[in-house]
């Protein structure tokens, strides 16, 4: 085949060209424009045609794509970036929390817990139907069951149904009342597995106190009542509006397919199940859906091979959804590290169990649902936050590249804990690494809850971030939004600095704030598997467009840590303004 152009049509469609970039619909001049095109130095201006980068470049040659009907935007030295990308959120449920009666994990003394949580129902807040639910609990409440009993199973809560529901998505804690309701006593504990019965909190005679894990904790939550069509609307409508404002514009929904109420853990989907997607939809067709979101579908940790394609009629019913993409699916490997839940799956056992927590997927056979992902075009997304859960999903992703070399963005999220030994098979299996990165301090999760049952070896390696980036690991940054802030500003400082209340979470693991800035850019539309599409400001990219407060690259990690976005752009138009009219100026 010819792979030349004659001279002349050479010459007509660079006439072409030229006569295309005549002129743009929006111009942002006059400022630090970071690309995260990989080597490319900052630029001063960028100019937007149809909602895609037209060129990025010096303000001379921005300025001159302009017309008459070009909007000029000049923003007087401020950093402008493409927006940012969340690898591992529940916005829908996050927004929803933020709606409710939340701690956003503060742990209060348990008689101003008692007199809070009074105030909250007299606003209004904390009632789910007759039941009171308090979102954002802390994993430190758990080792107070006991109190929390004293507290909440007497007086004006012996019959009153109370929640307390885990900040972390696994665990939470109700009251005899709420136990009662749902039928957890002596006589259920007693029959159950060992397994799900450590998943409930008891005395020796099998008497709950109120805590409860994985799927003993679905026993509780699944029982909420269901929150009103036009509620999960507006949570939905929520979710875009906050992430927006702190400059996200895409994100991957972990478990777009799961209900309210539905079993993460335990999931086995049907055609039945959509989740959150009607939502989207309808975002989409009222054109509010301001953000790309990736959509994974969570399937079942020991799902078979033939058990995919049920997920494929799913998707098919989401189809042309625009904004809404489907890149894969989402599996649990484990739990989570804290005492007492202790269900992430570790190499060496928690020292006061002797336990190596719970491997939720089968080493033998993940590897062939990995290899079955990747027959249907899909990359696998895994739940990992203990050591072993990520040396056997690696395992299985070995397996895979085995058979078809071709590297598959496949991901991890969460990473608590990662033996040095798998830091090099990140890059050699093209595996990225989507961290929490805002966990990455010292305070009572990692100090109290963590660092006194687990090894030495082991604690020095909580979130290696700077480990795996060295070894060649893409970094891309998450929230887990409910489980901490969607606003990567917070993520991308902790990252460095790893201060906390209880000093310094092993500073060797620091990663500074350009690999951060990668983080959530690229490096995270890769693993949307939308990086031809956004992440970088390059000719023919979305317009997805962030204008920040101040320059991110000089200023300290304080100062970094409370950015403030001023202004967001998708696909070239505005969709939120810090002060509308004010964030940046417009050019006459």
């Amino acid at each position: 085949m010819q792979r030349f152009i004659p001279s002349l049509l050479a010459a007509a469609m660079a006439f072409s060209s030229m006569e295309a970039m005549a002129a743009a619909e929006l111009l942002l001049f006059n400022g630090k424009v970071y690309t995260a095109e990989p080597g490319q130095p900052l630029a001063q201006a960028v100019a937007v045609e149809n909602g895609k980068i037209l060129k990025v470049g010096s303000n001379a040659e921005i300025k001159a794509l302009a017309n008459a009907d070009t909007q000029l935007i000049d923003l007087a030295g401020k950093v402008l970036m493409p927006g940012m990308i969340d690898t591992h959120s529940h916005p829908v449920m996050g927004a929803m929390a933020s709606l409710r009666a939340n701690l956003y994990d503060e742990v209060l003394p348990l008689a101003e817990l008692e007199q809070w949580i009074i105030e909250q129902d007299k606003a209004g807040t904390a009632r789910m139907g007759d039941l009171i639910v308090i979102s954002g609990a802390s994993s430190a409440y758990w080792e107070q069951s006991a109190g929390l009993g004293t507290v909440f199973n007497q007086g004006r809560w012996a019959d009153q149904p109370l929640v307390l529901d885990g900040i972390d998505g696994h665990t939470g804690w109700a009251n005899n009342a709420m136990l009662a309701r749902v039928k957890i006593d002596a006589a259920l504990v007693k029959s159950l597995p060992e397994k799900e019965r450590n998943y409930i909190g008891h005395a020796a005679d099998f008497t709950p106190n109120g805590y409860l894990a994985e799927n003993g904790w679905d026993r509780v939550r699944s029982q909420y009542p269901a929150p009103s069509d036009a509620d999960m609307l507006g949570a939905a409508r929520e979710a875009v509006k906050i992430n927006n404002q702190v400059g996200v514009t895409a994100w991957m929904d972990a478990a777009a397919n799961a209900g309210d109420g539905d079993s993460l853990f335990e999931l086995r989907p049907t055609e039945q199940d959509v989740g959150v997607l009607p939502l989207y939809r309808k975002l989409a067709e009222n054109g509010e859906l301001s953000a790309h979101v990736a959509a994974l579908l969570i399937t079942h940790p020991q799902s078979k091979p033939d058990d995919l394609d049920v997920l494929v009629k799913v998707m098919q019913q989401f189809q042309g959804v625009p904004n809404l993409t489907f890149p894969g699916i989402k599996i649990f490997a484990d739990g989570v590290m804290e005492f007492p839940g202790q269900t992430a799956a570790v190499i060496d056992p928690f020292k006061n169990s002797l336990k190596r927590g719970e491997l939720l997927i089968d080493p033998k056979s993940f590897g062939q649902l990995a290899v079955a992902a990747e027959q249907h075009g899909w990359i696998m997304h895994v739940h990992a936050v203990g050591d072993r859960a990520v040396r056997e999903a690696l395992n299985g992703f070995e397996y895979a590249r085995s058979l078809k070399p071709e590297v598959v963005p496949h991901s991890i999220s969460h990473l608590q804990l990662v033996n040095p030994k798998e830091f090099p098979r990140f890059k050699q299996l093209g595996v990225i690494a989507s961290m929490q990165l805002l966990w990455a301090t010292a305070e009572s999760y990692t100090e109290e809850l963590v660092k006194p049952y687990i090894s030495a070896s082991a604690y020095q390696f909580q979130y290696p971030a700077r480990s795996l980036h060295e070894a060649g690991a893409t970094i891309a940054g998450a929230s887990d939004w409910p489980v901490s802030s969607p606003n990567p500003w917070n993520a991308i400082a902790q990252a460095s600095t790893r201060k906390g209340p209880l000093g310094v979470l092993n500073a060797k693991e620091s990663i500074d704030r350009q690999t951060m800035f990668q983080a959530y850019t690229l490096n995270a539309a890769k693993a949307l598997r939308l990086d031809s599409q956004i992440g970088s400001l390059a000719p023919g990219k979305q317009a997805d467009l962030i204008v920040l407060d101040r320059d991110v690259f000089t200023v300290s990690d304080e100062q970094l840590f409370d950015t403030q976005v001023l202004q967001t752009f998708f696909a070239g138009k505005a969709v939120y303004s810090a002060e509308p009219g004010k964030a940046v100026a417009q050019a006459q």
